[in-house]
C-alpha cells in the first residue's frame, strides 16, 4: 500500500470515529428513534455524507455499539471488577457499574439495542464481559484450590443473564436502579458463593443434597446465620457483605 492509500484509509477511520462520536451526541439530543436525517443534522453534515462512511443505518448502528461500550461501557465495568476488594465487592462494584451506565445513559443504550442492530456486535460484547469475568473467577478460585473448569460457562450465564434482566429493566421500569443492584447482587453472589462452596466441582455438588430453606416459621434464617454461612462473615471474604444480605433477606 502506497503511502497515499496509506493516509486515505487512516482518514476514513478516523472520519468515520467522528462521525460515531457526532451520532451518540445527537442520540442523546434527540432520543433513541433518531433517523439518518436527524443524525446528520445533529453533526452538521449531509446524509449523504453519513452513506459515504456507512453502508446503512445498521452500520451506523453497529459502529455506534462498539464505540459505547469501547469508551464508555466495558472500562467502567473493568474498572469495577479490577479492584482490590473482598470478592463481594468487587461482584457489587461490577453490577453497579453496568446498570449505573445504562441508566445514565439510556437513549444510547435503546438506539444500539433496540433499532435492530447487527447481533455480532453484541456477541462480541458478550464474549469480551465473559472473558473478564472468567479471569477473575479463575483467579479468585484457584487462590483456594477451587476447581475452576467450569468458569467459562459460568461466566457467560452470568454475563447474559444481567445482560437480559437490566435489558428488561430499561423497558419495565418498576424498580429503582438500587433495587436492580441489590437483586443481581443477590442472584449474582448466590451462584458464585454456591461454586465455591462446592469447590468448583461437579462431583462434590453432585454429591450433596439441595433443599430450598422454609422461611414460613422463620427457623430457616436462624438456621442460615448459625450455619456455613455465619463463617463468612469472620473470614472477611465478603467485606461485609454477608450482614448486608441478611439483613435484605430478613426484610
Amino acid at each position: 500500500m502506497d503511502g497515499r492509500k496509506r493516509r486515505w484509509r487512516q482518514h476514513k477511520i478516523d472520519r468515520r470515529e467522528e462521525l460515531v462520536d457526532g451520532t451518540l451526541a445527537a442520540v442523546r439530543a434527540r432520543g433513541s428513534n433518531a433517523g439518518m436525517d436527524e443524525i446528520a443534522a445533529e453533526i452538521g453534515v449531509s446524509k449523504t455524507v453519513l452513506y459515504r462512511y456507512f453502508s446503512d443505518k445498521n452500520d451506523l448502528i453497529r459502529a455506534t455499539m462498539q464505540r459505547f461500550i469501547e469508551i464508555t461501557l466495558m472500562p467502567r465495568v473493568y474498572e469495577a471488577i479490577s479492584l482490590d476488594a473482598a470478592e463481594y465487592q468487587l461482584v457489587r462494584s461490577a453490577l453497579a457499574a453496568y446498570v449505573g451506565t445504562v441508566d445514565e445513559d439510556p437513549e444510547v443504550y435503546r438506539f444500539i439495542m433496540g433499532n435492530g442492530s447487527d447481533q455480532s456486535s453484541l456477541a462480541e460484547f458478550e464474549k469480551l464481559f465473559a472473558e473478564v469475568v472468567s479471569t477473575v473467577i479463575v483467579a479468585r478460585g484457584r487462590e483456594r484450590g477451587a476447581d475452576t473448569d467450569g468458569a467459562m460457562l459460568w461466566s457467560y450465564v452470568l454475563v447474559g443473564g444481567i445482560q437480559l434482566a437490566t435489558h428488561w429493566w430499561t423497558t419495565d421500569k418498576t424498580m429503582a436502579r438500587e433495587e436492580v443492584i441489590d437483586y443481581l447482587t443477590m442472584m449474582v453472589w448466590s451462584a458464585i458463593e454456591g461454586m465455591m462452596r462446592a469447590g468448583g466441582s461437579r462431583a462434590t455438588f453432585n454429591s450433596r443434597t439441595h433443599v430450598l430453606p422454609d422461611f414460613t416459621n422463620g427457623e430457616a434464617l436462624d438456621q442460615e446465620g448459625d450455619g456455613d454461612q455465619g463463617g463468612d462473615n469472620t473470614g472477611g471474604d465478603t467485606d461485609g457483605g454477608d450482614t448486608d444480605g441478611g439483613d435484605r433477606r430478613g426484610g
